[in-house]
């Protein structure tokens, strides 16, 4: 039933009529769920709307109440569903208030507990009663016992399916989430959208799989509901790749439709990219010269370039993009380099101030650097260059997108890290494009990306990958060591600095306290430093430290006046110090597999031969999670960045590889990227297919699957 608005149909005061209109007060916003019963303020919080998500809502597993068992015959450790008749039924106070129940189904009898109950719960176990009890049989001195068990009346009858059992949130009791999932899913129109003949090999229609999977028959095998190999699931599992390959189709053709500047490559005379390339210190790999060609034939179109540059840690990236920048300068117009923390982009000003101010400043232009943490006086210069056209290149954090900041003729935006940027500030870059016309955007990743995720994921973007790292890249040794053993490697940081090297100590983040982080650090340098004796420099560099004085280090340390860099993960990426040869690092297990081979890359960078010790603390059992076993196994077994991401896929899933890329954008709930590359494959071939043959369907599939948030996939 519609409510009535406040106000509405009650007779105007006669005043009010003849009185002039006066300007009304502003109205405060309505806060989000305002007026919403709790049931759907949880509802809303579990994102179900519309019916057709509580249709998809599935079951995380299920419940065998279909038959009723004889406690004789059931095992410790058993969840078996009796019925039996309460015997007793007492409130004690011992350890604490509990209700103990004991029930008696024929065969044998049980004690019921109850630590959190209800007058109405007394009331349905009384003694004489004859009841249906569901639990966990657990035995002991006591005899069979049950922790609060599920109860209902013996009269109700048996449940034809298995009963599901749902991911719910505090305020959404299991039963209320089932009975709003039955109805909307009656309600949800689940007519095929997958044309005729088209769909996978013996995959079920969508109703039936649906229903099946939200009501199982008693007989199924668990195991194929469990590890989602039943047939209906591979169907839900097609479905939901197809939406995604349909959505990141439809951004790209999007993408294909506006207008991008055209940067020509100069025929002939003196050009930029050609000067570069003669001052390089060294030559291009094959692999470098092979994307820089992938990035000019796209720069030379008027199709905004959309490009992924992924290569593993060392492989040169700064210069693909220094490259791309020169070629945007060279026909006349402003670029953009964006990376995520000051440090690294103060890593890319170094390089490239050194490349490029002597060829910009014979042609009048300049590179110019924007931070949030720069002086009023020097931010306001350089956003002076950025706006006149002086500065042909433009290189910071989050500043370069500020609204102060505004571009003469902005053409090519470089995005480095870009799984640390969102949707929002990748949107915000493009705004910074004069007129109509879109920038080109080349988005960097250090963090290789396997090729299941670059094919779904991804596949609104075009990949270049940089898969030959330059000569002269050391190979890295890596140990795993265990923290009972860290006196032995102080002593490999002693000789190591005998030789004249520097060393690298990460301390692990611990997200639940950044002043355990800092504590933490600040008592490894201490220790470090009182170790290894008053004639070594210990310096610390953390998040939190003032930008000034983090620079002030970091030049300390490149500069060689501090020997030993004690850390947080702030060095992860950009940092470039060919003297660091040992890497410590410790903790190890709490990282991720990207992450490790992140911070091992800042070692190897010079002729030293290098290593990266991986220090971890075993459980009182001496041993550490599977998981980080299987990390830091791979840390040990390979160098290669594609199989370690190949590996972290693997063992974490989607979302360390994405980061703010996907922020709001759903991640695959269903399919499983590491086993389902067959129904990916499917769905990549059938997407343009359905664009082109039957667009209507093709909207209503993504409509059905992704609602709004496919909003997200196209920025």
């Amino acid at each position: 039933m519609r409510r009535r608005r406040a106000g509405q149909n009650c007779p105007m005061p006669a005043a009010a009529k003849s009185s002039p209109p006066e300007k009304p007060a502003a109205a405060p916003a309505p806060a989000p769920g305002a007026g919403l019963s709790p049931v759907q303020r949880a509802l809303r919080k579990l994102g179900l709307l519309r019916d057709i998500d509580f249709a998809l809502y599935l079951p995380m597993r299920y419940e065998d109440e279909t038959r009723i068992v004889r406690l004789a015959d059931t095992r410790d450790g058993d969840t078996a569903q009796i019925e039996a008749v309460v015997r007793d039924s007492e409130v004690v106070f011992r350890p604490r208030r509990q209700l103990i129940v004991t029930v008696d189904d024929g065969s044998d009898a049980c004690q019921l507990r109850f630590f959190n109950f209800y007058p109405s719960q007394q009331k349905q176990l009384a003694v004489g009663a004859r009841v249906r009890v569901r639990g966990e049989v657990r035995g002991g001195f006591l005899g069979r016992q049950m922790m609060h068990p599920t109860v209902k009346a013996a009269a109700t009858e048996l449940p034809q399916a298995l009963t599901p059992v749902y991911s719910t949130i505090a305020g959404l009791a299991q039963p209320v989430l089932r009975r709003e999932v039955r109805s909307g899913l009656a309600r949800a129109v689940l007519d095929e959208t997958v044309p005729h003949g088209l769909a996978p090999r013996d995959a079920w229609e969508l109703r039936r799989a649906l229903h099946f999977l939200h009501y199982p028959a008693p007989d199924v095998a668990i195991a194929t509901l469990e590890d989602h190999s039943h047939p209906a699931w591979q169907r839900l599992k097609a479905d939901e790749l197809l939406a995604q390959q349909l959505s990141q189709l439809q951004a790209r053709r999007a993408r294909a439709a506006q207008r991008a500047p055209v940067l020509s490559v100069a025929a002939s005379g003196d050009s930029l990219h050609r000067e570069l390339l003669a001052a390089l210190p060294f030559a291009l790999t094959g692999a470098q010269q092979r994307v820089g060609e992938e990035i000019t034939r796209d720069l030379a179109r008027d199709i905004p370039m959309h490009r992924l540059l992924q290569g593993d840690v060392g492989s040169g990236k700064t210069v693909v993009a220094a490259l791309a920048a020169a070629r945007c300068i060279d026909a006349g117009f402003q670029c953009a380099l964006m990376a995520p923390t000051e440090i690294l982009a103060a890593q890319h000003f170094g390089k490239l101030v050194g490349w490029l101010d002597p060829l910009l400043a014979e042609r009048g232009l300049r590179v110019a650097w924007l931070t949030g943490s720069q002086k009023k006086k020097e931010r306001d210069a350089m956003s002076a260059a950025v706006e006149n056209g002086e500065a042909a290149l433009v290189i910071g954090t989050h500043a370069v997108i500020s609204e102060k900041v505004r571009f003469s003729k902005l053409a090519l935006a470089i995005i480095d890290e870009q799984h640390r940027f969102g949707v929002a500030q990748r949107l915000a870059l493009r705004g910074k494009a004069v007129g109509e016309l879109e920038p080109h955007l080349l988005m960097m990743s250090a963090t290789p990306i396997p090729r299941t995720l670059a094919m779904s994921y991804y596949a609104d973007l075009d990949v270049s990958t940089l898969d030959e790292l330059p000569p002269g890249r050391t190979p890295i040794v890596t140990k795993l060591v265990a923290d009972h053993r860290r006196d032995e490697v102080i002593d490999r940081i002693r000789a190591q600095l005998a030789q004249g090297r520097q060393v690298y100590w990460v301390c692990p983040l611990i997200e639940e306290s950044e002043a355990v982080d800092l504590r933490n650090a600040t008592e490894t340098r201490d220790e470090l430093a009182a170790a290894l004796g008053a004639q070594v420099s210990v310096g610390l560099l953390h998040s939190r430290m003032p930008t000034a004085e983090k620079q002030a280090v970091m030049e300390s340390f490149t500069a060689n006046r501090l020997q030993v860099l004690v850390s947080t993960t702030v060095i992860e990426v950009g940092v470039d110090v060919p003297n660091a040869s040992l890497m410590v690092i410790e903790h190890a297990e709490r990282f991720g597999l990207s992450q490790l081979h992140q911070l091992r890359g800042r070692v190897g960078r010079g002729a030293a031969a290098s290593a990266c010790v991986l220090l971890y603390a075993p459980n009182e059992g001496g041993r550490v999670g599977e998981a980080a076993r299987a990390r830091l196994k791979a840390m040990a077994e390979t160098s290669d960045g594609f199989e370690i991401a190949r590996r972290d896929l693997e063992i974490r899933g989607p979302g360390e590889f994405l980061g703010a890329r996907q922020s709001g954008a759903p991640l695959l709930r269903f399919a499983d990227l590491s086993t389902d590359v067959l129904l990916l494959d499917w769905a990549r071939a059938l997407a343009p297919r359905m664009l082109d043959r039957h667009p209507e369907l093709a909207a209503r599939h993504v409509d059905r699957w992704l609602g709004s948030k496919a909003e997200y996939l196209k920025a």
